[in-house]
């Protein structure tokens, strides 16, 4: 399942970042030549070797990746499928052996970890070939590119979206979906003065959903930290991230459960929570709603509905992107037949016929994800999250962050959301921690 890719994602540990890095040498490799182009490779004879990881890519997908890599190169493909347990130790093993795979599926936020070890290949002067004239989602280039340069290029993506039930709604005689925050609130509003029990939520948000958390901080303007050179500054003490801190804290507290405020979305899971009945609406990754669909049968697409959180900025909130990357490992032996094979998975054309066409993904660029909005052949509960992702943001670019993530990032929001501090005392204490941690 998604959930458990996401997990592993976030257990990526400055441990394995410093073990990779012992082993390898200095700095991140680059791919062989000057040339800034990949051009045509010949491979004959050679066989490449790809990491998939299990519930991304189908192997229909890869298939036809990699019938089109055979076709311009003449080289072969070994896909190796690895599981989410322990793959960060995984992956930090191999890149350290003299034979690692040459191409490996990376959640987007791992990238930085194994770039900044210097387990992946420096693929900048590749950047604009490997692009093919469109434009990436934000939410996966950013954190493929550590101090300016290109490690991860982007595969597909799975945003955040609102999920509500449409009978509790318009139970409380809201028939249309809002499209501004202030319609939202005095939607949600109605919705709460219906449904009076303690344990139901007009839209559930615990107080650790640090993803969510963060859209109000990027829609006030406000930033997890920022880069000038090789520093990083904290910025949860920024005005525009403290308001957005408020106006999150005020949102949960109002309409969440009181129960909520210290809670994750695994325990209790928010899907089975909202299937029961409990909460009218939750922010939701697309994957959840056949979750839902599954814990309650009765709940079908019909009773289901979806759109982009709106911001008090007046546009749809920044939405932190999960999805993966491609990394070429610095070891490899074939970085031009892996480039091509890179460039390949990552073309319009892999994007459109099966990453999105076949797999349902939302592909890697924003004129992709605008062209499966406007195509028509999204079901109604998928334009949402591909609309959503269009504004996305990604977590600091450095192979410290994912030591942050869990539980420093759920304690904080947590922290902001009981006010067990204030606003201003939690921003500042957690910012020093950020400040020290990206810049160890």
């Amino acid at each position: 399942m998604r959930k458990s890719r996401i997990l592993a994602i976030g257990a990526v540990g400055i441990a394995a970042a410093l073990a990779l890095s012992a082993c390898s040498g200095s700095g991140a490799g680059t791919t062989s030549g000057g040339s800034s182009t990949i051009g045509k490779v010949d491979g004959k004879g050679k066989t490449i070797t790809v990491w998939a990881m299990t519930g991304d890519l189908s192997p229909k997908t890869l298939d036809a990746i990699n019938a089109e890599f055979t076709k311009e190169t003449g080289a072969k493909v070994k896909v190796q499928t690895q599981q989410w347990t322990n793959i960060a130790t995984k992956i930090t093993t191999a890149l350290a052996t003299s034979t690692p795979p040459d191409v490996l599926d990376l959640g987007n936020t791992q990238v930085a970890t194994f770039a900044s070890s210097g387990g992946l290949a420096d693929l900048t002067k590749y950047k604009a070939d490997l692009q093919q004239g469109q434009t990436w989602l934000g939410g996966l280039a950013d954190p493929g590119t550590v101090d300016g340069r290109l490690y991860g290029v982007p595969s597909f993506g799975a945003a955040r979206a609102v999920v509500y039930n449409k009978t509790i709604w318009a139970d409380a005689g809201i028939t249309t979906a809002p499209t501004t925050y202030g319609e939202l609130t005095s939607d949600l509003d109605k919705i709460k003065a219906k449904n009076t029990a303690s344990n139901f939520s007009s839209f559930y948000l615990p107080g650790q959903y640090w993803y969510a958390g963060m859209q109000w901080v990027w829609d006030a303007g406000g930033q997890i930290a920022t880069q000038s050179g090789k520093t990083w500054k904290a910025g949860f003490s920024s005005s525009e991230a403290q308001k957005g801190l408020s106006d999150w804290k005020t949102f949960q507290n109002a309409y969440s459960t009181v129960a909520s405020r210290t809670l994750n979305t695994d325990k209790p899971d928010q899907d089975a929570v909202f299937a029961a009945g409990q909460a009218a609406t939750i922010l939701a990754n697309n994957w959840e709603i056949s979750a839902i669909e599954k814990d309650n049968a009765k709940l079908t697409d019909d009773q289901l509905g979806s759109f982009p959180m709106p911001g008090e900025s007046g546009k749809n909130q920044p939405a932190l992107l999960a999805g993966s990357d491609w990394g070429i490992a610095q070891k490899s032996k074939n970085q031009d037949l892996a480039a091509a094979w890179v460039k390949i998975a990552a073309s319009p054309s892999i994007q459109k016929k099966y990453v999105f066409g076949n797999d349902k993904w939302i592909p890697n660029s924003v004129e992709a994800s605008k062209a499966a909005v406007s195509g028509g052949t999204l079901p109604e509960n998928g334009t949402a999250f591909f609309t959503a992702a269009q504004n996305s943001k990604a977590t600091p670019a450095s192979g410290n962050w994912a030591s942050l993530e869990d539980p420093g990032m759920l304690q904080f929001f947590q922290t902001v959301s009981s006010g067990s501090k204030s606003v201003s005392d939690a921003a500042n204490a957690w910012d020093s921690t950020v400040d020290s941690t990206l810049n160890q």
